[in-house]
């Protein structure tokens, strides 16, 4: 199984062609500078000149369209990158610093913000090193404040980020129910996807075609997974707990293979600017909506078949009992090795999906969003399709909503103290169903 996924990265990187001029891709002797400079109104800055300097060289380079600077280092150290003043449209201004030094690592990306204001009286007027995370005084009062426009930017920002944790979270339910595993390497089946896309993107050129092999490629995984691992394992009669830890050793291989093929930085699949639409008020690039689109259509496929369809009945029963379920002539092994194709696919999509709305995803993008695909299996109700999707909504909007008053990743944690009050109140989740013990 391994090696059948080193041979998919191995082929899909090795027939990637060379990369422009204009672009970097940190490998183990070579590191990437660079960054993105926007005009106060949120539009790219073309023309602006950056320069890099440190490892005894000095080199210069002009934003493009998209206002992104790029620069290529080859020796691992502290670096200069500055901006030429002059070169800056008239009436934009630093709000923090012209000028910052940044630590490279061979292998890996670094990057520097240089934030532009139209305020003159907001500028800075005294330069600032070595903080790339600098603000304006007035970030931390402007992000405490509430107003309905950006209510309704966060809640369909909720709804999307619900979408795309049920596309993951409903592969993860639809396994737990077949066969009582909590698999762990699910979050790496999500990362797998969007580098998958990355991967498949420099061999193509063709955003959907690249998807569409991601996607295939995991179902593919998800194939290969059950009948090299988890059907011997499973005719060995093991628990779940050791099936459980089984799936915590393949989810920590995959993340350092990942890490070997990709590296440690940010893996873009799409690396053009991405346009933009304004609805009702609301923002949201294309992609998003895209992605928004075909994860709900996918989620009503997946729903359909399991309450219309053959195998979707299979299924079911023997989510209720795979015992009787046998008895009554039906292939078990073959629907639960169909419901890992299927697990495998979402999570790919997911992976894709990941990538493009939040412009790149890395090694771990997956092992951090882990914890919320299982908190909405949870809430919703384990072994639960239909519940994992509401679970995966509500999840999705706590996560989002809690964005206008909490800041940074902590909003992550409001969405899991939701799934504790719930837990506490109703242990079967919103859907699940009430069993006896002992």
């Amino acid at each position: 199984m391994i090696v059948a996924l080193l041979a998919i990265f191995g082929i899909a990187l090795a027939a990637a062609p060379a990369h422009a001029a204009d672009t970097c891709e940190p490998d183990p002797a070579t590191a990437c500078v660079q960054g993105v400079i926007k005009l106060s109104s949120g539009d790219p800055a073309p023309g602006i000149d950056v320069t890099l300097s440190g490892a005894g060289e000095e080199s210069t380079t002009t934003t493009d369209d998209a206002g992104r600077w790029v620069f290529s280092a080859a020796e691992a150290g502290t670096y200069t990158v500055a901006i030429d003043e002059t070169t800056l449209p008239d009436d934009e201004f630093f709000k923090t610093a012209g000028e910052r030094e940044v630590e490279v690592s061979l292998h890996n990306t670094a990057s520097a913000l240089f934030p532009l204001t139209d305020d003159p009286e907001a500028a800075s007027t005294t330069p600032e090193t070595g903080d790339d995370e600098a603000k304006p005084a007035s970030a931390s009062s402007s992000a405490d404040a509430f107003s309905w426009p950006r209510f309704w930017q966060q809640f369909v920002s909720g709804i999307r980020m619900g979408l795309l944790i049920a596309l993951a979270s409903l592969g993860l339910s639809l396994v737990f129910g077949t066969t009582g595993l909590s698999n762990f390497a699910q979050g790496e089946m999500v990362t797998m996807g969007g580098l998958l896309a990355a991967a498949f993107m420099g061999v193509t050129g063709n955003l959907w075609l690249a998807g569409l092999l991601a996607v295939i490629a995991c179902a593919g995984f998800g194939f290969v997974q059950d009948k090299v691992l988890w059907k011997p394992l499973r005719k060995r009669r093991l628990s779940l707990m050791q099936l459980m830890i089984v799936s915590i050793g393949l989810s920590i291989t995959l993340q350092y293979t990942f890490q070997f093929f990709f590296g440690s930085g940010v893996v873009r699949i799409d690396k053009s600017t991405a346009a933009t639409v304004t609805i009702a008020g609301v923002t949201l690039t294309v992609q998003s909506y895209i992605a928004m689109g075909v994860s709900l259509l996918a989620i009503i496929a997946v729903g359909l078949g399991l309450m219309y369809t053959r195998f979707g009945r299979a299924t079911r029963a023997i989510s209720d009992n795979p015992a009787l379920a046998r008895a009554s002539g039906i292939d078990v092994d073959r629907v639960i090795n169909v419901v890992w194709v299927v697990g495998g696919g979402l999570a790919g999509l997911a992976g894709v999906f990941f990538g493009l709305v939040f412009n790149g995803l890395n090694w771990f993008t997956g092992g951090t969003m882990l914890l919320m695909f299982f908190a909405a299996v949870t809430l919703g109700g384990l072994g639960t399709a239909f519940g994992a999707f509401v679970g995966s909504m509500i999840i999705g909007m706590i996560v989002e909503l809690t964005n206008i008053w909490l800041p940074g990743d902590l909003k992550y944690a409001s969405a899991l103290l939701l799934l504790i009050l719930i837990l506490l109140v109703r242990p079967q989740g919103i859907f699940g169903r009430k069993e006896r013990i002992g």
